[in-house]
């Protein structure tokens, strides 16, 4: 049966205490509150530098048996003119510990910047390098992409046959693509208001409920709250938990 999880990115914000957070939680308590809270979180700190096995490790053992990360890829494997380039810093990123998390490692989000323009071969070349598994582990590929010469039925195409999922971001400056690509779907809401109190309006938060239930009909869900007003973005996850669970 397919799942919908719903988190925020990251778990270490200081202006989240007192108001997520409760005020006398300590910090090395955070994530183990958060991963109650919430259902998944996305592992933002990734993306600049790698972490030793220990500490994927200590992530698992502190949060539920139920609970799933999300992790964002390194930006050395993304950050390139010719993508065919990073096998070594993507064996690298993959090598690092993260199969430690086991039956809790979700999907890997490769983010490019907003500069990479579509090209086939390129990104052809890039999908090939991404391996189904590891260690014995399933390796799920979502492809962040910011560039509007991506919105074609080319690349599309080019991600279904890799069974990569196309993430949906809710964001104004970004291509909102929404196409059915993967047995899974990831989307990355970044269009929190900060004079919300759950940081969505009510119908806003009821059409969100009701795109994740057609998700769903794909596979998996993963949605996360991310940038945009970050202070209200736990509310905001909570609340759609609450809205799915009606």
């Amino acid at each position: 049966m397919s799942t919908t999880r719903v988190g925020i990115g990251g778990w270490t914000y200081k202006p989240w205490r007192g108001v997520f957070y409760p005020d006398k939680l300590t910090q090395k308590r955070e994530l183990e509150y958060a991963s109650q809270a919430l259902t998944s979180i996305e592992i933002n700190g990734t993306y600049y530098s790698t972490f030793k096995p220990d500490s994927w490790r200590k992530w698992r053992d502190e949060t539920p048996d139920d609970f799933v990360f999300s992790v964002k890829a390194s930006r050395y494997s993304t950050n390139r003119k010719v993508l065919a380039d990073g096998g070594e810093s993507i064996d690298r990123f993959l090598g690092q510990g993260l199969t430690e998390l086991g039956a809790k490692l979700g999907p890997i989000n490769w983010q490019f910047m907003a500069t990479k323009k579509f090209d086939a071969e390129d990104f052809g070349a890039f999908l090939a390098l991404l391996p189904p598994e590891k260690d014995g582990i399933r390796l799920r590929h979502a492809i962040e992409v910011r560039h509007d010469s991506f919105a074609t039925e080319q690349f599309y195409d080019l991600a279904r046959s890799h069974n990569a999922a196309i993430v949906y971001a809710r964001e104004e400056k970004f291509p909102e693509i929404n196409e059915a690509t993967a047995d899974f779907t990831y989307a990355r809401m970044m269009s929190s208001q900060e004079d919300l109190e759950i940081g969505v309006a009510p119908k806003e938060l009821t059409a969100m409920a009701k795109q994740a239930g057609s998700w769903k009909k794909h596979g998996d869900v993963f949605i996360y709250f991310i940038a945009g007003a970050k202070l209200r973005n736990p509310a905001a996850a909570q609340a759609l938990i609450k809205k799915l669970e009606k």
